[in-house]
């Protein structure tokens, strides 16, 4: 009898697929669909030049290019595989669904054929280290767990090998879930609050894109949702299995919480059992803490334990988040470039010291509100150093706070990332903190966060 991914390549056999985005993610997935007699278009807005190497590996694996600003224009595929940073209404995804052209995504069909256990994460903050907690518990527990989705790696091509009793670990953007029709076996909402409302029509549409990880599970499904979360919890109503509760501020009887003496809880129909002390966690801050509780409410059942409290005394983080990058002159460096919007960059970096910082921040405008940060940045930094185009909206929300007065915080804008690193060492005294955190996204200078982080990094290190 034929797996459902044997029967997806036969069905391909003959059949043009059109790849939009000539990248890391869409580069295997030529060779896996030219193995099965598909003809496959690599298309992409950019042109040649600007692709580089990638242009030239989509023609070695197969592919004919359709490259530039009419790269969609009259498409004759049989299957869209759209990109997740492409809107999903756009006109030319529109007009193709409408002529017949099936568009879809790696991640739908990976879900559609996937052969074994599949636990999702989503949220606004927290995704990629819930997502990657997760998958280390499973590892550790013996489990061959298979890490991707949004994380940055494409599990597609891996569908040959999986197997019944591995367990796939995504991260899954709003992107991502706005097409999807397939919930998970095991969703985890961290939490949500507004972002991507530049490319989200309105802040209801990017709510019901997240609502997808719960919405079409069955009655053996399980979903794990932040209590503490006004629209995370609001997903209760859409659960058609179990419902798991996490929260750092009350006890549940169903998922993990933090006790009043610090003690991280698995409440399961009230049985309790005690997991660890929150100080036995090795990544730092509140938010992690609520990191921990989705995961343990995610693989509870799957792991003891003995193994997730291994694991939490063991496990160092993931790169960007919260990293310290080095120290010079009594200073710490920390990179945390994940923070890509300021709740994640509040509840991070600015959660995380007693003492006041100086903070680097600012990047692409994502349209969304920095109010509640504003009122956050008086009582937690120092000096502010801003570039990018968010630096007003950060000043302004900062001088709008109750708590601002003048130098409180000291405030400079910069052009780059060279003369923030500078600003902030010549502003720095033994014992201080340096964090650059930009509360936006990255494109507005970069192609992603980690080309940022990795920036800032560089030059930190080369400080002498």
């Amino acid at each position: 009898m034929k797996t459902e991914a044997e029967k997806f390549f036969d069905f391909i056999n003959g059949k043009t697929i059109a790849l939009c985005g000539i990248g890391g993610s869409n580069l295997p997935l030529i060779r896996l669909f030219k193995k099965y007699g598909a003809n496959v278009l690599a298309c992409d807005k950019r042109e040649r030049e600007t692709l580089g190497e990638n242009a030239e590996l989509a023609e070695q694996y197969g592919a004919e290019l359709r490259l530039g600003e009419g790269y969609l224009d009259d498409l004759d595929a049989d299957i869209i595989f759209r990109t997740p940073g492409m809107k999903y209404y756009m006109p030319e995804l529109v007009k193709a669904r409408q002529q017949g052209t099936a568009v879809t995504s790696e991640m739908e069909v990976f879900f559609d054929l996937c052969p074994c256990k599949i636990i999702a994460v989503t949220g606004s903050d927290g995704k990629t280290t819930t997502t990657t907690i997760i998958s280390e518990i499973l590892k550790a527990q013996g489990y061959t767990v298979h890490l991707g989705g949004n994380i940055g790696r494409p599990l597609l091509p891996d569908i040959e090998t999986i197997g019944f009793d591995d367990i796939a670990v995504v991260e899954l953007s709003s992107f991502q879930l706005i097409s999807m029709r397939k919930s998970p076996d095991i969703a985890v909402v961290t939490n949500l609050a507004p972002n991507h409302l530049d490319i989200h029509k309105d802040m209801q549409e990017y709510i019901d894109s997240k609502k997808n990880i719960v919405l079409h599970q069955n009655a053996f499904g399980k979903a794990v949702l932040n209590l503490d979360n006004e629209i995370s919890y609001s997903f209760k109503d859409e659960v058609r299995g179990s419902l798991y509760l996490f929260s750092r501020r009350s006890k549940v009887k169903n998922g993990a919480y933090l006790s009043d003496d610090g003690k991280i809880i698995m409440s399961e129909y009230g049985r309790e059992t005690e997991i660890m002390d929150a100080k036995d966690i090795k990544i730092p801050g509140l938010h992690n803490i609520e990191n921990y509780l989705a995961a343990i409410s995610a693989v509870w059942g799957l792991a003891t334990a003995e193994t997730i409290k291994k694991t939490a005394e063991s496990f160092g983080g993931v790169e960007h988040r919260a990293e310290l990058v080095r120290e010079l002159d009594g200073v710490k460096y920390y990179n945390d470039a994940i923070g890509t919007s300021p709740t994640r960059t509040v509840k991070g970096m600015l959660s995380l010291f007693e003492q006041k910082i100086i903070l680097i921040a600012g990047g692409y405008d994502k349209k969304i509100p920095y109010d509640e940060m504003g009122k956050v940045v008086p009582d937690t930094v120092k000096v502010l150093i801003l570039f990018g185009a968010t630096a007003d909206k950060i000043e302004a929300s900062t001088k709008a706070a109750s708590s601002y007065s003048e130098n409180n915080p000291k405030i400079i804008r910069v052009s780059n990332m060279e003369e923030a690193v500078k600003t902030a060492r010549e502003n720095a005294v033994a014992g201080d903190i340096i964090s650059m955190s930009p509360a936006s996204a990255s494109f507005d200078m970069y192609k992603n966060f980690a080309e940022k982080g990795l920036h800032f990094k560089k030059i930190v290190n080369e400080l002498k």
